[in-house]
């Protein structure tokens, strides 16, 4: 991740944050926020048999390819009308509401938003059209990870922020699901550890021995922007939408001691659309598994793929 730091100059340090030499904290202003109220913005299956769900999605994906409108012939165009939609902005706040998440840097929480929830929809909705929406800043938390392996970055954005890239991810996912390869299980509707294992034990009892695991090594942290940006291209013909997606990518992060860095790359782990986005980076990296005639299984950035025997010495 590139970061650049912030001098100090006269800020508060939000709540749970030292003050850091050299860094800065985010100013009254700046939480007063892009809507003008109150404060700034800013998801025990078991699933289908892998293989039957792989050939699916390869289906589904040449589809699309064959035909350039297939999706939208299904499914409405994706526009910012429909991300601002009122049905699509309540909804998005339910969903968020139901995770019961850490306010973010602005300190809200989601029942102070719930309390003026039409005002603040009503302006949501009319600066999403005319895009004079911006995102806040992230509140960057550090948890351990399982087995002791060091800690795992999250950020979390503010309510607001939540509520947007939820209403974001409400109308892309359902374009992109059904092309996503069939053995990519993390972070996808009715799909979990539990069907990547199980999709594993198939490989195991079909004879593949040899497993190759690996990790992307702080994958959020490093997704590239650009990259990013020209696969949503592929699809989104709206450009506010990749306007808006962009700013939310380069959304400045609160770190605990309260100085403020500026990232070029990486989608933050902890709001409700990266996830979606990071499934949209790596089922390049599936398809090309596929393209190669490895069986594997993804989960999110942990992939095992595996061959036969002395095959598995052939893999580069």
């Amino acid at each position: 991740m590139t970061r650049t730091r912030e001098k100090s100059d006269r800020r508060t340090v939000p709540k749970k944050g030292g003050n850091a030499p050299g860094g800065r904290a985010a100013t009254a202003s700046e939480q007063a926020g892009q809507l003008g109220l109150f404060f700034g913005a800013a998801d025990s299956p078991k699933g289908a048999d892998g293989r039957a769900d792989r050939e699916r999605s390869l289906s589904a994906r040449r589809a699309v390819r064959r035909t350039k409108n297939k999706m939208e012939m299904v499914l409405p165009a994706m526009t910012m009308e429909e991300v601002a939609s009122d049905e699509n902005l309540i909804e998005a706040f339910k969903r968020v509401a139901s995770n019961k998440g850490a306010p973010g840097p602005d300190g809200k929480s989601i029942e102070e938003v719930k309390q003026r929830l039409g005002e603040i929809l009503s302006l949501l909705h009319k600066k999403l059209l005319d895009e004079s929406y911006r995102p806040g800043m992230i509140r960057r938390v550090w948890i351990p990870k399982p087995g002791g392996k060091g800690e795992r970055g999250l950020g979390i954005p503010d309510v607001i922020d939540r509520i947007v890239q939820q209403a974001v991810h409400q109308v892309l996912s359902p374009h992109y699901e059904p092309t996503f390869h069939g053995s990519s299980h993390g972070f996808r509707p009715g799909r979990s550890c539990h069907t990547a294992i199980e999709e594993a034990k198939t490989y195991l009892e079909d004879g593949y021995e040899w497993v190759v695991d690996f990790d992307l090594s702080k994958f959020f942290d490093q997704v590239h922007h650009q990259r990013l940006e020209a696969r949503l291209e592929e699809r989104i013909e709206d450009r506010r939408i990749i306007r808006l997606i962009h700013r939310m990518l380069k959304a400045k992060v609160v770190m605990p001691d309260g100085v403020i860095v500026s990232s070029e790359e990486g989608a933050p782990q902890g709001g409700p659309l990266s996830p979606l986005l990071s499934n949209i980076v790596l089922d390049e990296l599936d398809w090309e598994l596929e393209k190669r005639g490895l069986r594997f299984v993804r989960y999110a950035d942990d992939c095992a793929p595996r061959r036969r025997g002395k095959e598995a010495e052939m893999v580069t």
